[in-house]
């Protein structure tokens, strides 16, 4: 138990029902920084020199910390953008979205203090309010939007250091369930629990906590469901062949010529397709994709590809395929390093899906990935299966297509 945060953790019940109740569900320990890994939050020296209320704001910050999941969910994305991925950019999202939460609930913060209305205006995106932003983002989708940009992620850096950030947030070891041996699920109902009785209270986080986007960040990531997809198509299920019989045939067929009685019905037996499976990714470079969008949508189709064996075909288009691709084990390799030009690629102008199907169709695909806005009357269904795969930006005006599956991807997309 530490010594250093006593007193705050026990003023903190006084103005911050919600967050004492969360307190409780934290382990609290005594370190050289102050800082949050897992369950485990440890205060260090500096935690002294601070007045009650700036030590009561910033145990609030760790609390939170831990209630959201921070660390696993940092992990987690990790996982997903691999070497791409900045664990400052995340540290940035998280700390932002915290802080703007505990100045709304009237807590005093060490300064400086980085804010989330100040982390969109230097990131250029837009934002109405402290209270629509905290609506609008949660840490996952705001660290996947700050990742869409070199440019962008040097100047948050750099800012981030006048700011006073400082790295706070350290890996999950103990993942779905962490040192203290609460799930996700746990802490969700510990934070309703919470909230509700902070709510009743009237007084700190409680009066904000229904409208914090950050509470319930979207559970499964797109790739998750592409995978499950591409899985259902590619997977080689046995089908009936009437050049075999079944193996129940041929047991009730001995049986008879044994006993004498009446030859039974002839039961085809099933056999493996010999025909390899194919995955056609068609690309709209007319549509506004992100870099990071297509290099994890090929992080999957890639994987899938090699555990099926499936041969793939890449094909770029706007009003017709201008570039087509087969992704053997050297073009993978180059599409994910580069050496496939995309940044090349002939952008703008319109889009016509007629010459891609016609292209596809060509190839036998078991299936297609799709990479478009659907900004463009559909031709009529291909005689093979279709994944849409749409940034979260297409119009609600769009009307969804008449076959295929609807993917929403870019959980990156900055909002117009």
């Amino acid at each position: 138990m530490t010594q250093r945060a006593t007193r705050a953790l026990a003023h903190l019940g006084e103005v911050d029902p919600a967050l004492a109740i969360l307190s409780l569900w934290c382990r609290h320990r005594d370190g050289l920084h102050t800082r949050t890994d897992g369950d485990t939050i440890t205060y260090g020296a500096g935690f002294d020199t601070l007045g009650l209320p700036e030590q009561v704001g910033l145990a609030a910050h760790h609390i939170l910390h831990v209630a959201l999941r921070h660390s696993t969910r940092q992990s987690a994305l990790a996982e997903r953008l691999g070497d791409a991925f900045n664990p400052t950019l995340y540290g940035l999202a998280a700390d932002a979205i915290i802080n703007e939460t505990l100045i709304l609930a009237g807590h005093a913060l060490p300064r400086p203090a980085l804010t989330l209305n100040d982390l969109l205006a230097i990131a250029g995106i837009p934002a109405k309010s402290p209270i629509a932003a905290l609506q609008e983002w949660d840490a996952d989708r705001l660290a996947m939007a700050l990742h869409t940009d070199q440019t962008r992620a040097k100047r948050l850096s750099d800012w981030g250091k006048t700011r006073g950030y400082a790295p706070d947030l350290g890996a999950d070891r103990g993942g779905t369930a962490n040192d203290t041996g609460q799930t996700p699920a746990d802490w969700r109902n510990q934070l309703l629990r919470a909230i509700a009785a902070g709510r009743k209270a009237g007084s700190g986080i409680g009066k904000l906590g229904a409208i914090l986007a950050d509470l319930a960040p979207d559970q499964t990531p797109w790739e998750v469901h592409l995978r499950g997809l591409l899985n259902s198509a590619l997977v080689d299920r046995p089908s009936p062949s009437w050049r075999r019989p079944s193996g129940a045939w041929v047991a009730r067929m001995a049986h008879a010529t044994q006993t004498n009685t009446p030859t039974p019905v002839f039961e085809p037996g099933r056999q493996r397709s010999d025909h390899r499976p194919r995955i056609v990714i068609g690309v709209d470079t007319s549509s506004s994709i992100l870099p990071q969008t297509l290099r994890l949508l090929v992080a999957e189709a890639h994987t899938i590809a090699r555990r099926t064996g499936a041969e793939a075909h890449l094909l770029a288009f706007d009003e017709t395929v201008f570039s087509q691709t087969r992704l053997d084990q050297t073009g993978w390799a180059n599409l994910q390093t580069g050496h496939i030009p995309t940044n090349t690629w002939r952008t703008g102008g319109g889009t016509d899906y007629a010459d891609l199907f016609t292209q596809a169709a060509k190839l036998h695909p078991s299936i297609a990935i799709i990479l478009t806005d659907l900004d463009a009357a559909l031709p009529p269904a291909p005689g093979f299966a279709v994944i849409w795969a749409v940034p979260n930006a297409v119009p609600n005006a769009v009307p969804p297509p008449a076959y295929g599956r609807v993917l929403r991807v870019a959980d990156g997309q900055i909002p117009d």
